[in-house]
């Protein structure tokens, strides 16, 4: 995959990577819910076509913010891991969520509020990051 950015600028650059309709979500299932499967992935309530799904994770592990291996105990699937680069999107998967809760139920009504993630964003950060390694250890084990 050709890693062609179109600026010099931080913020379009990590939109280049990020900023499609998809890869963040993907991050968000596998650092709030724990998915690892592309099966997982694909049955997420979004609705991710299996085509796109595959070019995303491909996307990610390219740039090296997944990894895929084999299960130790089924070693015909693949599963993905966030890489520590991955696990360090949780401040941005935070944010995002605390600013769609704000400003995103006026043109949602479905939408969700976040309740119990009213903690301070920093405690909340690390406990999402403690909780996905502790996933990752168990994992590779």
């Amino acid at each position: 995959m050709k890693k062609s950015f179109r600026s010099s600028c931080p913020i379009s650059s990590t939109l280049d990577l990020l900023g499609d309709k998809w890869s963040l979500v993907i991050v968000r299932d596998m650092l709030l819910f724990g998915k690892q499967t592309f099966k997982e992935f694909s049955q997420s309530q979004e609705g991710i076509a299996t085509g796109i799904l595959a070019s995303r994770l491909k996307k990610l592990e390219t740039f090296r913010l997944i990894t895929k291996r084999k299960l130790p105990e089924n070693q015909k699937e693949n599963i993905y891991l966030l890489t520590k680069k991955g696990v360090d999107l949780a401040p941005l998967i935070v944010e995002v969520a605390y600013w769609g809760d704000k400003y995103m139920p006026e043109y949602n009504l479905e939408l969700l509020p976040l309740k119990g993630l009213k903690a301070d964003k920093a405690s909340l950060i690390k406990q999402i990051q403690n909780n996905y390694n502790s996933i990752f250890e168990k994992t590779i084990r």
